[in-house]
């Protein structure tokens, strides 16, 4: 059976663990949620304009943070999971672009929907570009400084990955993920999403921007999903009798992980679920469990 970590946080301040929650793992695509975060924060104080059109692209940024600007992804090349596992030296920006766009985009903008994480490293190149800094330094700003969240780090090295929990993690080089990886402790990781949910690093008007969703379909096999949406930066749709669910999934060679806000339950809870697999509903599966036991029974009308 798969290790799991976790911890969860409800609306009216009681918390707990399973397992260990102030070990460090890698948050994968969580990272996503950071970004968006910083990407309507500086559109919040007039840096940017969301539906401006990227520089010399026929789409724009909240395209980009929705998925739907047309970009392909390099996680579908057989080549890159290869070298990963071989422990190559991770590619230069220009070869990822080089081999994941051969034929440009693969939908007119705002015309489809798919998953793109060279559109979130897209995103980080804009936000670095803006602030003069870093990404670690935008999200420490804008994010983790604030909530006083002191374990939330991004890897730029290899070695940044030695002090995590998994045993892998020591021989992966977190440049593979080109957007940029943050690792925490589940602990972080959940008062981190469940702050956003409190209003306390967005205005409204930013936050309710934040959850317009872009509805995908049903279920899934395998995943607790029943209703399946991506919004800003958050996956959002539906898990069966947990009701509503916000958050983010990410994955890697050798765990996956899932941060989930639950608003349906009696008392709201936010739950960060780490796990030592491959298949990331077994971590959504383990978020919804603890959402379940913990947030009491669902809010009916």
């Amino acid at each position: 059976m798969p290790e799991v970590h976790s911890h969860w946080i409800s609306s009216s301040g009681q918390q707990g663990s399973f397992g260990k929650s102030d070990a460090l793992f890698p948050y994968w695509s969580f990272t996503k949620t950071a970004i968006a975060i910083c990407m309507l924060k500086l559109a919040e104080q007039g840096h940017l304009d969301l539906d401006a059109h990227a520089t010399d692209h026929p789409y724009t940024f909240r395209q980009l943070l929705q998925h739907n600007a047309g970009l392909p992804d390099y996680g579908h090349l057989k080549a890159y999971h290869t070298a990963v596992a071989n422990g190559d030296i991770p590619w230069s920006r220009d070869t990822i672009l080089e081999l994941s766009l051969p034929n440009g985009l693969i939908y007119e903008p705002g015309h489809g929907w798919s998953y793109s994480n060279i559109g979130y490293m897209f995103l980080r190149e804009k936000i670095e570009a803006l602030t003069a800094m870093p990404l670690d330094d935008v999200i420490s700003e804008f994010i983790t400084q604030p909530l006083g969240l002191s374990n939330i780090k991004l890897a730029t090295t290899q070695a940044d990955f030695t002090a995590l929990h998994w045993d892998a993690a020591k021989t992966y080089d977190p440049r593979w993920v080109y957007h940029g990886c943050l690792f925490g402790t589940p602990k972080d990781a959940a008062h981190m999403l469940h702050a956003l949910f409190q209003g306390r690093l967005l205005s409204r008007d930013s936050f309710a921007q934040m959850q317009e969703t872009l509805i995908l379909g049903g279920a899934l096999p395998g995943r607790p999903w029943t209703k399946c949406g991506y919004a800003l930066g958050l996956m959002s749709g539906e898990s069966g009798a947990a009701g509503a669910t916000t958050g983010h999934s990410g994955g890697g060679p050798f765990c996956v992980n899932a941060v989930y806000h639950f608003p349906d339950m009696s008392d709201p809870v936010t739950v960060a679920s780490f796990t030592s697999d491959t298949d990331e509903g077994r971590a959504e599966h383990a978020a919804v469990e603890i959402a379940l036991r913990v947030g009491a029974t669902r809010q009916t009308d």
